[in-house]
């Protein structure tokens, strides 16, 4: 923990423009913090909550514990949804409360003993848990990165996609695609290269596919739509933005079958 570097980035972020509108309180400031949504829930949605709260109030509606995996009509429901046709089936399908959250599990599963890569700018939260983990050296001031950690650098020179001819072998590839914080979108032969790479290199890819209901091209949606996906990578997504969900936190993380450790351990 004493590794991170002046807390969680989006906290600092908050910090820096409350001091910055204290001083210039006219000042038009465009936030690049956290992500939030501007619109409210729909009401079809909030409604059908809220009678099932009220239902948990009744002898009929009461359920106490729900299934650990998160309630079978929700994952079947998804996998419909989401992963028809790709081979994803409700038992593939992890639902729990956010994106973030479980990041830091698949870290903990993973332990400190892996090696990580990541984009390079990415999301923090990957970076971060992985600091918290125990498996990155100490941070490097002069380049202002971590010891230990394969950062895969994307820019618009390589058009938002690592040269991957380069990139040093490592346990787990976690990849955001659309990127958070640049917007870029994988295609699908950039896909295909990442899913070939790690199916060389025996590594683990935790594909965030938090923002791709916002593409509106043929680009994949999902790390599944390329073959051989199911046998070297995980996905999370979230209803969190384009859902309105922020505040209610309901994600789901995939974990097909077919992705075995190398003693065959599922």
């Amino acid at each position: 923990m004493a590794k991170l570097q002046a807390g969680y980035l989006f906290p600092e972020i908050a910090r820096r423009r409350t001091a910055h509108l204290l001083k210039y309180p006219n000042a038009q400031v465009i936030s690049l913090g956290i992500g939030d949504t501007t619109e409210p829930i729909p009401e079809v949605i909030t409604s059908a909550m809220a009678k099932r709260c009220h239902g948990l109030s009744t002898l009929e509606g009461y359920s106490g514990y729900g299934a650990e995996q998160g309630e079978k009509p929700l994952r079947s429901a998804i996998a419909s949804a989401f992963c028809s046709n790709l081979g994803i089936e409700e038992d593939d399908i992890f639902v729990s409360d956010g994106a973030k959250c479980d990041i830091s599990r698949l870290q903990l599963l993973f332990g400190s003993d892996v090696t990580m890569a990541v984009q390079d700018p990415s999301y923090p939260a990957y970076v971060d848990s992985s600091v918290i983990m125990g498996q990155t050296g100490h941070f490097q001031k002069d380049v202002e990165k971590y010891g230990k950690i394969e950062y895969m650098m994307c820019s618009p020179e390589n058009g938002f996609f690592p040269y991957l001819s380069t990139v040093a072998r490592t346990d787990i590839i976690f990849f955001c695609s659309p990127n958070n914080p640049t917007g870029a979108v994988a295609t699908r032969e950039q896909l295909t290269q990442l899913v070939k790479f790690a199916k060389d290199n025996g590594s683990i890819i935790v594909f965030d596919s938090a923002y791709a209901m916002y593409m509106s091209d043929d680009n994949p949606h999902t790390i599944f739509e390329i073959p051989g996906a199911k046998e070297v990578a995980i996905e999370t997504s979230s209803f969190s933005k384009y859902a309105g969900f922020t505040g209610v936190r309901l994600v789901w993380t995939v974990v097909p079958k077919q992705l075995l450790f190398s003693d065959g351990f599922l």
